[in-house]
């Protein structure tokens, strides 16, 4: 039986309780994080000791996801009433920079370069990942002609450019050239996809197709850029004549594309579609057999064949899937929203400011102006004859400039494998590669992102989805509308 002291207890603790008013609303949401923040940094502490504590590898890796998550989120939060946002990108890789160059903090946050290079390394089987799934056969057969142009044709010329300047400049070999070419040539999809979207959505440029041309031309390019890259890594990190590197970067090549087509068939018969969780089962094996490729191709030294085995194991297993494609896709892209804080986050702390050249950055600037300045005319030139107008093709143009994911994922690969050979003259090229990437990625991603947003609805026809069935409307109302249109699309952007 219970005591007349306990049941008054009970009574008093339970009209304590009703009369206590109870957190609701954002200060009970901030009080629930900072308590799950406490617990898991105290569990996670329990077990590593002094690796999550200030100066360990783990604590540094946190604090430097955490801040490019806070960088991207303020960069995307700029916007001028008439202008498009930032890419929050560019958030993300100077939160790594700032980490990296502002001093007792630099202390504070460390990363073991071993570490490094392997996150990014997994962020680009993630990025290789979405490539593959992303291509899509039948724009290509649609567009035919123009798309093959427009991938190829700027793609290779920015490269041979870039390799030539960067040559004399900067004194870079003719394979290291190149591969700071194809590295610098490739177009960002993070920047181009997400405003071709808005604009199809808008409805601008839809009746002649350029927003899904510069998308399927994009996933094109950026392979394109980076099997030419691969080509050159594994000629570049080989030992014996030059004919002798050649065969090996075409057998990195050969070898990349039959193992990607033995594991892309291999998962469209696996798991098949009566299993449970399929969806699920089937990214884990996508994502885990790409990463694998990834690392393995540095095991058995050949490079550049992981990232070619991951392009088209993805492309073939997407095939397969045909419209069951799109729940995979989906997963995969929420790993990569995981991911791409951490590689723009490590790619911005490899850069030492008080180390760099004032020499290396100005011609830096020079060869990557000039680089643009020559696809911006043979872009303008490959599509004289798709069709397009005098604005569409200033459009495209403009669209084809930004630069950032590519750069971020495989900027960094020659460094790191020049610090696993050890070699310090191979060191300075790698770094050279990686300050010009990171140059190309502060300097044309902002203006590529604010070039399509205000060059769209300007340059642009807009197909009207609904039209009033009775009648013609008053031009005078269209070209009242026009201007209110564009900047409501700019301010959406």
């Amino acid at each position: 039986m219970s005591t007349p002291e306990s049941s008054s207890c009970c009574g008093c603790f339970l009209t304590l309780r009703d009369r206590c008013p109870r957190p609701q609303g954002l200060f009970n949401l901030l009080i629930t994080k900072v308590c799950m923040l406490a617990l898991l940094f105290g569990v996670v502490w329990s077990m590593t000791g002094s690796q999550c504590l200030p100066g360990g590898n783990l604590f540094g890796i946190i604090i430097l996801f955490i801040c490019a998550v806070l960088g991207g989120k303020l960069v995307g939060m700029i916007q001028f009433p008439t202008l498009p946002p930032f890419p929050p990108l560019l958030g993300m890789l100077l939160a790594g920079l700032v980490l990296r160059n502002v001093p007792y903090v630099t202390d504070a946050v460390y990363i073991d370069t071993h570490w490094s290079a392997a996150l990014r390394n997994v962020a680009l089987a993630v990025i290789l990942t979405r490539a593959g799934l992303g291509l899509d056969p039948s724009a290509l057969q649609r567009l035919k002609a123009v798309c093959v142009r427009l991938a190829v044709g700027p793609c290779m010329v920015e490269a041979c450019i870039v390799a030539v300047v960067s040559h004399y400049l900067l004194g870079l070999p003719w394979v290291w050239g190149f591969i700071l070419g194809f590295v610098l040539a490739a177009v960002s999809p993070a920047v181009v996809v997400p405003s071709m979207l808005l604009l199809q959505s808008e409805g601008y440029g839809v009746e002649k197709g350029i927003p899904t041309l510069l998308m399927a031309a994009g996933s094109f390019d950026d392979i394109l850029a980076i099997t030419g890259f691969s080509t050159c890594l594994g000629m570049a990190f080989s030992t014996g004549s030059t004919w002798m590197n050649l065969l090996k970067g075409l057998l990195e090549v050969v070898g990349g594309m039959v193992a990607g087509l033995i594991l892309g068939l291999f998962i469209c018969w696996f798991p098949s579609k009566d299993q449970e969780d399929v969806v699920l089962r089937r990214t884990v094996l996508l994502l885990g057999f790409s990463v694998f490729a990834v690392f393995f191709s540095h095991v058995v030294g050949f490079a550049g064949a992981g990232g070619l085995c991951t392009l088209v194991m993805a492309f073939l297993a997407a095939l397969g899937w045909k419209t069951d494609k799109a729940p995979v896709a989906a997963m995969v892209g929420r790993s990569w929203d995981f991911f791409q804080p951490l590689l723009f986050g490590l790619i911005g702390a490899e850069i030492t400011i008080a180390t760099l050249s004032p020499s290396t950055v100005g011609l830096g600037v020079a060869c990557i102006s000039l680089g643009l300045v020559v696809r911006l005319v043979v872009t303008f030139l490959l599509v004289h004859y798709g069709g397009f107008n005098m604005k569409e093709k200033i459009f495209i143009s403009v669209a084809w400039l930004p630069k950032a994911t590519v750069q971020a994922a495989i900027g960094s690969k020659a460094l790191d494998m020049a610090r696993e050979e050890g070699d310090e003259v191979l060191i300075k090229y790698g770094l050279d590669v990686l300050t010009l990437a990171v140059l190309a990625i502060l300097t044309t991603a902002p203006v590529g992102a604010l070039g399509i947003g205000l060059a769209g609805p300007r340059l642009l026809h807009r197909q009207v989805k609904d039209e009033p069935e009775g009648g013609t409307t008053s031009q005078d109302s269209n070209v009242i509308g026009q201007e209110k249109e564009s900047v409501f699309y700019e301010s959406k952007l």
